[in-house]
């Protein structure tokens, strides 16, 4: 092992990983064995995963440089105790900081291994909680979806929000049907507007963070009930201590001004009609609209496709000079 002194400070030269290392320093590491699965054993845990076929042979051509090389190692073993030690808590910070631009390829597909050296430890988690296979399955392929956007928008491979399967990870999110769900607490202000409507919950309270992957068909009505039917017989039997009132989400697809731009018979105006809004956020999520609608949120304005009466409602309100916000909303379960 390299000389935990003298290896971080090559990697300490960005300023956010640097605090990022810092922050693990304080963490206690569990004392397990962190091991990647040998190279032929690769492509059938990546498939597993949903991972592309474009991507496989080069995540494999990496595996002997994430072991074979002192700081890859340094970094990879690190990142995925820290990971470990966190299967089954919520409400944790994430964070995913890049590895040095000077890792290349490596430095993109880094938290792959990560990920993939973690797995058994989520799935043991899985069974002993009782999550069935499929549900594991159906959850832990967001992975190779959030890889197939990164190549949407880059043309290359990589992973497009490396913190985000963290959650999948730590067993606090799952997929069910059209729908994922995880495990949180409710914020200040949208606890209390839950509050305020008579409920016994409040900022703190259990309640199940509804969001809407990409690459799943249409958010029609029936999959939104059918996903909600089933989240209540799963948390219900998986996690008998939870109780889970209410369910929350917080996004673009919640700003009422959609209601304006969309027919009233659309998916999303439908969805919206779910919640009660409890505020909406007064800042400007404009690049994140952008990038969930067209898949690039860096796109000119000129230069928004208009394929779909969404991505004409998004951009016309844009070219208007027009801004589009974060809803945040709840209903009862």
């Amino acid at each position: 092992m390299p000389d935990r002194a003298t290896v971080p400070e090559n990697l300490r030269s960005d300023r956010a990983l640097d605090r990022w290392l810092r922050d693990l320093d304080a963490l206690d590491q569990p004392h397990v064995e962190v091991a990647l699965p040998d190279m032929s054993d690769l492509p059938e845990i990546l498939l597993d995963l949903a991972v592309a076929h474009e991507d496989i042979n080069e995540i494999v051509a990496l595996r002997p440089r994430v072991t074979g090389d002192d700081e890859a190692r340094w970094l990879f073993e690190r990142v995925t105790r820290s990971l470990i030690g966190r299967v089954g808590t919520i409400n944790h910070p994430v964070r995913a900081p890049a590895p040095p631009g000077s890792w290349g390829a490596l430095g993109r597909y880094f938290y792959v291994f990560v990920y993939i050296a973690v797995l058994p430890h989520t799935l043991d988690y899985h069974r002993r909680r009782g999550v069935p296979p499929e549900v594991s399955r159906r959850t832990l392929a967001d992975i190779g979806r959030n890889m197939a956007a990164y190549r949407r928008r880059h043309g290359a491979g990589g992973l497009l929000n490396p913190w985000w399967p963290v959650l999948h990870l730590r067993g606090e999110l799952y997929q069910l049907g059209r729908l994922q769900f995880q495990r949180t607490t409710l914020g200040g202000r949208t606890g209390n507007a839950v509050a305020r409507a008579g409920l016994p919950l409040g900022p703190g309270s259990t309640t199940l963070a509804l969001h809407v992957p990409d690459f799943c068909g249409p958010l029609g009505p029936a999959a939104c009930d059918r996903s909600l039917e089933l989240a209540r017989a799963f948390f219900e039997r998986c996690y008998p201590e939870e109780r889970y009132a209410v369910a929350t989400c917080h996004s673009w697809l919640l700003d009422p001004q959609l209601r304006e731009h969309l027919p009233r018979d659309s998916n999303i105006v439908g969805f919206q009609r779910r919640f009660r809004t409890a505020y909406v956020s007064p800042e400007d999520c404009d690049r994140e609209t952008i990038g969930f609608v067209f898949g690039d949120p860096d796109l000119p304005l000129d230069c928004l496709p208009r394929r779909s009466t969404l991505q004409r409602a998004v951009a016309d309100h844009l070219l208007r000079g027009g801004h589009w916000h974060v809803g945040h909303g709840w209903f009862e379960l």
